[in-house]
């Protein structure tokens, strides 16, 4: 299987392109007192991810919730003003070092789409920060519906239907285990992990998944990604060379 049979690259953005793990502890850290700043990741992301459960809202919204639910789980700052500027840090995560660079050259060879469960608001930022690489995006807002739920896969087949493309000419990128890859694994996709967490324990900010699926491809960076694509290209066009 070589990456250049496929036309559309559909990623994940928060987690994949967006650093939201940096985001979440460095925010706490410095907001919620000298108790969070003194804690460790699992004791910032374990009851965040419960928050999270809680408080599955838009993400331009409900972040203020989900951050008091966990101040007052571990016993952090909890006024309304620490958590509107938890909020708003939301909206500021940080890309990964090699995100903006990577998808400017995948632009230049696929068409690129954001699948996120973020809502348009936090997108549009998102977006913003990684340089308004995508030539379409879905977002929670247009599926009424977050990943991993199938029907999140099934409205963005329906929408690049529309533009010309099948689901085989897609290759879906992402890190989450469990939003992305095992359910886009077994909806027929075939995908790209990029396994941002790659030597590190545990999932993270992210829930974990009932087993971890086998991937098609498999990265643990978006640059290996994008280094692989140039690759092949260097390949073909070394080949017709010689020819």
């Amino acid at each position: 299987m070589k990456l250049m049979q496929f036309k559309v690259m559909t990623f994940d953005v928060v987690g994949t392109l967006i650093d939201f793990e940096s985001g979440v502890l460095n925010a706490v850290r410095a907001l919620g007192g000298e108790k969070a700043a003194k804690a460790t990741d699992d004791e910032i992301f374990e009851p965040y991810k419960r928050g999270r459960d809680k408080f599955y809202g838009r993400s331009s919204l409900a972040m203020k919730d989900v951050y008091l639910s966990l101040a007052n789980e571990v016993g952090l700052r909890n006024d309304n003003a620490t958590a509107e500027a938890f909020q708003l840090a939301v909206l500021r995560w940080p890309a990964f070092a090699d995100s903006i660079e990577a998808l400017a050259r995948l632009r230049k060879n696929f068409r690129l789409v954001a699948m996120t469960n973020a809502d348009r608001t936090a997108f549009s930022a998102y977006s913003d920060t990684l340089g308004n690489p995508f030539h379409d995006s879905v977002t929670c807002d247009e599926t009424g519906c977050a990943k991993p739920n199938p029907q999140f896969f099934a409205f963005n087949k329906g929408r690049q239907t529309v533009f010309g493309f099948k689901q085989s000419e897609i290759l879906h990128v992402a890190q989450s285990q469990y939003h992305d890859i095992g359910v886009a694994s077994e909806l027929g996709y075939t995908t790209c992990w990029i396994e941002r967490r790659q030597g590190q324990q545990g999932f993270g900010g992210t829930p974990e998944p009932k087993a971890v699926t086998k991937p098609d491809f498999h990265f643990s960076s978006l640059k290996q990604l994008a280094d692989a694509v140039d690759a092949e290209l260097a390949g073909t066009v070394a080949t017709a060379t010689a020819a």
